[in-house]
């Protein structure tokens, strides 16, 4: 390619910029001067949660009514401002709030997850899957796994973002992601050496898990002693099943 080619080639691409970019300046400033008409809110219930709906993000977007979007400019309306104050709330995992090429407002919403709830003297919490805890909701009782604890224990968000804390906050992940556990186990006990136990939903038995390690192995375990050993020695036969040590199952 001669030198007057490449003089040619890098205009031609100058130029091409130059027109994106004032083409996109031109639309921008066209929806600037657009007004929002309509707010449109998708709230995301893929776990069936529903702990917010579009009242409530409505009420958060427009200040509980003081300042609605529907009729201002686009110019007015800071989208990174409303999608700061819908994550505000306790149940929002993520929120996205964009402006469609009609120029209204599009609010999307993904809620946070809980997957315990922590029993308490004072106040009972959720733990959602990270290990963040989140406030009891008047709005909406999630069907979880009650965790109760040994007074020694502070089941707190520190708690569950060190090492050990993961460990259980993997168990909780388990059991929550497991249709037939998660109908199962009816309650979790967390004593003060950190040995788990769980009470059954079906049946007279407590379930020593031990220490939250080979959560897999265990619950298979679990699983052999339902298939194979209940139907045929009865539910009511044992008031206690131990799968904390590798390789046996003691039932008494």
């Amino acid at each position: 390619m001669g030198l007057n080619s490449k003089i040619k080639s890098l205009i031609f691409a100058g130029c091409s910029i130059i027109a994106t970019g004032a083409l996109a300046g031109f639309a921008s400033s066209r929806q600037d001067e657009k007004s929002c008409e309509k707010v449109s809110i998708k709230i995301d219930n893929e776990y069936n949660n529903y702990f917010i709906g579009d009242k409530e993000v409505k009420d958060l977007l427009t200040r509980e009514g003081e300042r609605k979007l529907e009729g201002l400019p686009n110019r007015s309306i800071d989208l990174k401002n409303l999608e700061k104050r819908i994550e505000a709330h306790s149940f929002v995992k993520e929120a996205e709030v964009f402006r469609g090429l009609d120029g209204n407002i599009h609010v999307s919403v993904k809620q946070n997850r809980p997957i315990a709830r922590i029993i308490r003297q004072d106040q009972d919490v959720y733990i959602d899957a990270e290990g963040n805890i989140l406030p009891l909701s008047d709005r909406y009782t999630a069907r979880v796994i009650p965790i109760t604890k040994s007074a020694s224990l502070k089941l707190d968000k520190v708690f569950f973002q060190d090492s050990t804390g993961q460990a259980y906050l993997s168990l909780l992940r388990f059991v929550e992601d497991d249709p037939f556990w998660k109908a199962q186990l009816a309650q979790m006990h967390i004593d003060g050496k950190g040995r788990v136990s769980f009470m059954p939903q079906v049946g007279e038995h407590t379930i020593e898990f031990g220490k939250p390690a080979r959560v897999e192995q265990k619950f298979k375990k679990l699983m052999i002693f339902y298939k194979e050993v209940l139907p045929v020695m009865g539910w009511e036969k044992y008031k206690r099943v131990n799968v904390e040590y590798e390789d046996q199952i003691i039932c008494e």
